[in-house]
């Protein structure tokens, strides 16, 4: 073989090599945007990197895969439905208690399912992201609301929408739709 065979012969190999190396990539950012959905764009915003928000994304699901996650038991969802309504119905006279005990609520189930509910947050955020990422953001937005009010009182109206986004993904933990308090009066 000549050298200039030689060199076609290694170009060659190193455009496939490329290719393929490009093909991956493309097929591994349309499995983590499916996936993950709004949360791989908010993500990649954060991050400012396409190539960074998709390693904190595996990164993510490599530690849930660690998790024994479960689904809860028909007699955990029923008791979980109950403590739901409950704290719905004591909106009206306390609503910065009920925003509370959605909080605690959401976190109770998450435990139950199998996630680790100890260290901050973010990291609770972060796992329930790989499972339900469609819903994670609610429970970005209602924490927010919480920890506002925390600093200081904010309206009625905030505080029932931050147990409108605890609600989004307390039903998606339970796998099951909790009515809202005005339909739990009829």
């Amino acid at each position: 073989m000549t050298t200039a065979a030689w060199a076609i012969l290694i170009v060659a190999i190193a455009a496939i090599a490329f290719g393929s190396l490009m093909a991956w990539k493309v097929r591994r950012t349309q499995t983590l945007r499916s996936r993950f959905g709004p949360e791989y764009d908010r993500l990649v915003q954060e991050r400012g990197s396409a190539s960074l928000a998709e390693k904190e994304l595996e990164h993510r699901e490599k530690r849930v895969e660690k998790f024994k996650i479960r689904p809860l038991t028909h007699e955990e969802c029923d008791r979980f439905t109950l403590e739901w309504r409950a704290a719905q119905e004591r909106f009206v006279d306390d609503p910065r208690g009920a925003v509370a005990e959605a909080d605690a609520l959401v976190q109770q189930a998450m435990k139950a399912r199998g996630y680790p509910t100890g260290g901050d947050f973010d990291m609770r955020v972060a796992d329930l992201s790989v499972d339900h990422p469609d819903v994670v953001q609610n429970y970005r937005t209602g924490h927010a609301i919480a920890l506002r009010d925390a600093r200081e009182p904010v309206s009625t109206e905030d505080l029932r929408t931050a147990m409108k986004h605890y609600r989004a993904l307390f039903e998606e933990l339970v796998e099951r739709r909790v009515s809202e308090f005005a339909e739990v009066r009829k």
